[in-house]
């Protein structure tokens, strides 16, 4: 490692020097939280909006992160985002979503206006000003960079940050074989939680914990040693090869009840007709029979409905993919068969964060739903939430509490590595390391749960 790198690391507080140690300050300290804000989110791609949340030209949602607001806005020349300030004396212009099609944006202060595209179309009294205060590239809405891909708008502040698609690496090759642009919300739930936005995520980074969290799911896959694999239950000893499918069936329907976009109810639908199948008297050659056959017949049913479907044992053989995908800083997509879950997860302050949760579907263009513009917010301890997230959220604020009573967290490097490897590159930013180094680092980040450490390049 230069010598210059590692001086620059050497800078950061409560920095993780030790790969398989996690010190407790970074999840509470003020001073660590104030660089973050300043170092981390001026430089990323944060996912800002999902596609479908403005389809009309005109429709608009207002991004916030921290201190900054940001306007992702449809217009007749495509998506474009701008800084959510007027620019006559800073008054936010958009709280939440709505369309400004036919009056553009009006600052409710002074009256000044803009359209869609962001250009400044009126200034109340323009003769009271000195001129050069008027022009019109100083009075049109700031721009913010926007970039697309899962069918969502991405932004970053920083102009000269590496494309979208290049800090994201080789999982976009892995999400577009499942057509990930394809996907549409079934629902989308918010709550603000009683935790650092850092340790709300590593609640999903591993599968460590669904022995104990989920103990629901851990029941019903009797030979795993940490739960669900990502083929399937394994067979218990002494099941049958009828077991085994039932099993399977049943852990499916219940992971689907759980999280729904990691098996869509659709989904469940075509396993509860295998469940008669005929299957190998082998327990193991039954529950690979049983998976091939649910794959064809899941991809059969896609195409019959008119979804935008793929060949799922085709991409999942040629795209190996993990049952959580992350991609830094904050956005998560939950593959399975088709459907997906995703979440996205925000800071507030130090100790609280946004946690956002969607059920995502492959589903016919033709067909009608209610599509959501805004979460339902909940809670984080309602019982409106499926069982999955309510279980995870049960744990996180009490997690919170206890790492004021201690050092450092201890990974297992072979199960959670994904949470030393993400905060490492934390660590990259706040060191203020170069945009290519920060990139290929995220490169190797950008992967999926259960992951040993791996050698991210400082």
């Amino acid at each position: 490692m230069p010598e210059n790198v590692q001086d620059a690391l050497n800078s950061v507080p409560f920095r993780v020097t030790d790969r398989e140690k996690i010190p407790a300050e970074r999840y509470y300290d003020p001073e660590f939280f104030e660089l973050e804000k300043k170092h981390l989110w001026p430089r990323v791609w944060q996912m800002a909006c999902r596609l479908e949340e403005i389809p009309h030209v005109g429709d608009y949602v207002e991004y916030t992160i921290l201190d900054k607001s940001v306007i992702v806005v449809r217009t007749h020349d495509g998506v474009k985002a701008f800084y959510n300030a007027c620019r006559h004396r800073g008054v936010r212009l958009a709280n939440g979503p709505g369309n400004c099609a036919k009056q553009g944006f009006i600052c409710p202060f002074h009256g000044w206006r803009w359209d869609p595209q962001g250009e400044c179309t009126f200034v109340f009294g323009k003769e009271i000003f000195n001129q050069e205060l008027l022009d019109q590239s100083e009075i049109d809405l700031a721009p913010v960079r926007v970039e697309f891909w899962a069918g969502c708008a991405f932004i970053n502040f920083d102009d000269n940050a590496p494309p979208l698609l290049e800090c994201l690496g080789p999982v976009v090759k892995r999400l577009n074989a499942r057509h990930v642009d394809k996907l549409r919300m079934d629902w989308w739930y918010g709550t603000i939680l009683p935790t650092n936005w850092k340790l709300a995520m590593e609640a999903f980074m591993e599968g460590y914990h669904v022995m104990q969290t989920h103990r629901q799911l851990f029941d019903l896959s009797p030979g795993s040693a940490y739960g669900p694999d990502a083929d399937g239950v394994l067979p218990a000893p002494g099941a049958s090869a009828r077991e085994v499918v039932n099993k399977n069936i049943d852990f499916m329907a219940r992971l689907s009840t759980g999280m729904a976009g990691m098996v869509h109810e659709t989904e469940v639908a075509v396993l509860e007709k295998l469940r008669d199948m005929d299957v190998p008297d082998d327990p193991m050659e039954a529950m690979m029979a049983f998976f091939a056959q649910a794959q064809a017949d899941i991809t059969k049913d896609g195409f019959e409905r008119g979804a935008p479907m793929f060949d799922i044992p085709k991409v999942n053989q040629e795209h190996p993919f993990a049952d959580v995908e992350f991609m830094f800083p904050h956005f998560f997509l939950l593959p399975s068969f088709a459907a997906m879950s995703s979440y996205r997860i925000r800071p507030l302050t130090p100790e609280t964060c946004l946690f956002e949760i969607w059920s995502l579907v492959l589903r016919p263009e033709d067909e009608e739903y209610d599509t959501p513009s805004e979460p339902t917010i909940l809670r984080y301890d309602s019982n409106e939430f499926p069982e999955i997230p309510k279980q995870d959220y049960s744990n996180l604020p009490i997690q919170q509490l206890g790492l004021h009573n201690f050092e450092y967290m201890r990974l297992a490097k072979d199960q959670e590595g994904m949470i030393s490897n993400y905060q490492r590159l934390v660590d990259g930013y706040l060191a203020q390391l170069d945009d290519e180094t920060l990139r290929k680092a995220q490169n190797t980040v950008n992967c999926g749960y259960n992951s040993p450490i791996h050698d991210i390049g400082f």
